[in-house]
């Protein structure tokens, strides 16, 4: 095989752009960029214990005004759950008794809040009416 010969060329910014847009058809390995994988370093990050919602106000809330069935009274056990596992450092858990105690919270607002509507409407529209 016979050396592949290239023109010479002057030392220029065409010499910086020849190299930018790679090497000729017979040195294309070359220009190849090599790909080597690099061992990697897993790095744990724990949540900050502020991110876990304890819904502790309105938790109060609930067992004071709007204590249904008493859901408010258990929504604000699982709230207190929530911080002594905060404290714990027991993000999972924590996690669990918050979505708990958001669930008793959504359940207890909801059922006090129709049964406030319900009595107000039959306030308005009593039944000895119809």
């Amino acid at each position: 095989m016979a050396p592949t010969l290239f023109p010479m060329e002057s030392k220029s910014s065409k010499a910086d752009s020849v190299r930018a847009s790679g090497a000729p058809q017979a040195c294309k390995h070359l220009a190849e960029k090599k790909t080597t994988t690099n061992p990697t370093t897993v790095i744990e990050v724990y949540p900050d214990t502020t991110e876990v919602n304890d819904y502790y106000l309105w938790s109060i809330f609930n067992f004071v005004y709007l204590n249904f069935c008493c859901l408010g009274f258990i929504a604000l056990a699982y709230s207190l759950k929530v911080r002594d596992k905060k404290l714990l450092n027991d993000l999972n858990g924590a996690v669990e008794d918050a979505k708990t105690a958001r669930l008793f919270n959504i359940t207890s607002s909801a059922l006090a809040a129709s049964c406030i509507i319900l009595v107000l409407i039959f306030l308005r529209y009593p039944l000895s009416d119809y």
